[in-house]
């Protein structure tokens, strides 16, 4: 697992709060599966990109769904929940190809305790834009790309797209610059505003303009998104996510009194 945020040099990128990378993994057959068994959230939301495999969700609030490759799963946990991440019994049994995105996104304090909601898309739900003449392929997660809207209307107004570029392959995006963004390389190489960049890299940008102009020198993978800075405190702890201690606490309590529900292993 890669982990580029949160590191000792970048604990967030507000409202962005943590990215791991899974894999590219090889799983055998009769394997044990993905090992997320249940566990809680509070105060955020949690974006699910499964780009090999696939992957299993419950929770507390009687949502389910299995999501296979190329598809999304979008959690608000809001008030809180239990909810566990597990490979099919279908996957369990033949073995694969495993590779997810886990993204972390802070959610505002007058809307962290709203009700837990769940999406789970499969790879068709997904609205796709052609760029470049083929060259590049824009998977719209949320948000707006030259006017098709993203597959899921978030709590709080953030974009993410997964595009996929071959070799030379451009595009150029405009981004306000009061919005901070979130540009990570999952494999390929790129030239991006002039720098290049290779795979496995978050690349970091100023709130200085407004325009991404984006060069692929190798077949490339990059999950992009933006938001405005939600410029809050963030007290997080574990799995829960607040804006002050004793909001920490109470999400402890909460969870270990089964406010927050009960979910079967």
């Amino acid at each position: 697992m890669h982990q580029p945020l949160p590191t000792a040099e970048l604990t967030q990128l507000d409202p962005f709060l943590l990215l791991h990378h899974h894999g590219p993994q090889q799983f055998p057959a009769r394997n044990a599966g993905l090992p997320f068994g249940p566990h809680p959230h509070r105060g955020f939301e949690t974006v699910t990109f499964i780009y090999e495999g696939d992957v299993k969700h419950r929770d507390s609030s009687g949502f389910s769904s299995t999501i296979q490759r190329g598809g999304v799963q979008w959690m608000t946990t809001g008030r809180g929940l239990v909810h566990s991440e597990a490979s099919s019994e279908q996957f369990k049994e033949q073995g694969g190809a495993v590779e997810l995105i886990q993204l972390w996104t802070n959610l505002p304090a007058k809307v962290k305790m709203i009700e837990p909601h769940y999406v789970g898309l499969q790879e068709a739900e997904i609205p796709t834009v052609t760029l470049d003449e083929g060259n590049v392929t824009v998977a719209v997660t949320s948000g707006t790309w030259e006017g098709v809207a993203g597959a899921v209307q978030p709590v709080y107004d953030v974009e993410l797209a997964n595009v996929t570029l071959a070799t030379n392959g451009t595009f150029t995006r405009q981004i306000p610059a009061e919005r901070n963004i979130l540009f990570y390389v999952l494999n390929g190489a790129v030239v991006v505003n002039g720098q290049e960049v290779s795979g496995r890299a978050l690349v970091v940008f100023g709130n200085d303009g407004t325009e991404l102009e984006v060069r692929a020198t190798a077949d490339t993978r990059i999950l992009l998104g933006s938001a405005e800075p939600i410029n809050e405190p963030v007290v997080s702890h574990g799995p829960f996510v607040m804006n002050t201690q004793e909001e920490i606490k109470q999400a402890i309590y909460d969870y270990q009194t089964g406010r927050m529900g009960v979910l079967d292993a």
